[in-house]
């Protein structure tokens, strides 16, 4: 079979499947009222992973003190304060510090992604932090998802880098949802930052009617991927397998997929998976769509060392590599062959060593 009528029939297969699976949605969303008001129970605030979930990671790479930090967020005078966990490794004394790493991760992730990378950039010289965003790793979890908003987390980031005195000199390191809340806090403080790392995400801002009417069937391809991972989260909700994903799809190991699935013991932490997705923006009038448009209008102005590395495996943000590089024309691209969309949990040494040439 032609390979272009083939990429045709798989596409349309695909959107036939988004399609139904929105209609599911919908039928879903006519019946919660029903649901919830015979079956709702009422929910904390917030979530606390306990701590036994993470037994035995240290085994798996991720030997790092966790540190917390109390974020001044709600109204219940007297009560605790969510927290956000983050690692902040340092070179030993008897290295020079040359800098300081920002390593931020995406959907559904956490620091632990970066396991095989903090090492090396400690050894290198570099104090490296790397937070878990609230709803994600060890940091708390709010019940309801529409507690979590991309100002949210942009405050949680800003805070956290203003107390730990990141205000200078800071290479950001950014994938996925990392991305997009990273780059919307160095246009926001430019000065904070040094160097950008740029690594499989994007600059959603839901203007895509020009593309889908002049290619469509090239546009369709594209963000078929993601529409149709959205149409799943939308239907599931809290419900996402996260483990069976990290198994099944990824093809990790059954440890590894266990460590990523350790910060949710059942699906009333999942809030903040369930959600992300979903604030992608598609439609130009998208609340995130707005820093993504700044983002986009910002990057070209951006004169300081960036560099591009994109998986070439990865269906969910390819082609968004050369997106950036016409932003910057000046960045340095490398592909990272055989990577998929976590390219931190196959090729993290590789990373590593890239970002470290890339500094020198």
């Amino acid at each position: 079979m032609n390979p272009k009528i083939k990429n045709m029939l798989i596409t349309s297969l695909l959107v036939l499947l988004i399609i139904l699976l929105n209609v599911l949605v919908i039928l879903k969303k006519m019946l919660n009222p029903f649901y919830r008001f015979f079956f709702a129970r009422k929910q904390p605030l917030f979530l606390r992973t306990p701590e036994d979930r993470f037994t035995g990671i240290e085994n798996l790479g991720y030997k790092f003190k966790s540190r917390y930090l109390d974020l001044p967020l709600g109204s219940s005078a007297g009560k605790k304060q969510p927290r956000m966990h983050y690692i902040d490794e340092s070179p030993h004394s008897n290295i020079p510090q040359k800098g300081i790493i920002l390593c931020l991760h995406g959907e559904p992730t956490w620091s632990f992604l970066y396991r095989t990378m903090v090492p090396s950039l400690v050894q290198a010289g570099y104090r490296v932090v790397a937070p878990d965003f609230i709803g994600f790793g060890k940091s708390d979890k709010y019940s309801d998802k529409t507690n979590y908003t991309h100002e949210m987390h942009l405050f949680c980031l800003k805070h956290l880098m203003d107390t730990l005195n990141l205000k200078s000199g800071v290479t950001l390191v950014c994938q996925d949802w990392g991305g997009l809340i990273g780059l919307s806090v160095v246009k926001d403080l430019p000065d904070y930052f040094s160097e950008i790392v740029v690594m499989n995400t994007g600059i959603p801002n839901g203007n895509n009617r020009s593309k889908l009417f002049f290619q469509p069937l090239k546009t369709l391809q594209t963000f078929v991927p993601f529409l149709l991972w959205r149409s799943c989260v939308q239907l599931l909700e809290n419900n996402i397998p996260v483990e069976m994903m990290m198994s099944r799809i990824m093809k990790y190991p059954a440890s590894i997929s266990k460590a990523y699935n350790a910060p949710f013991p059942n699906s009333n932490y999942k809030a903040g998976v369930a959600q992300w997705p979903l604030l992608v923006p598609l439609m130009a009038d998208d609340p995130v769509a707005y820093h993504m448009n700044e983002v986009e209008t910002f990057l070209p102005t951006w004169k300081k060392p960036a560099l591009i590395m994109f998986g070439d495996g990865d269906p969910i943000t390819r082609g968004q590599d050369k997106v950036f590089l016409k932003l910057i024309p000046h960045a340095k691209h490398v592909t990272i062959k055989g990577a998929s969309h976590f390219l931190q949990e196959t090729h993290g040494p590789e990373l590593s060593e890239n970002i470290i040439t890339f500094l020198k």
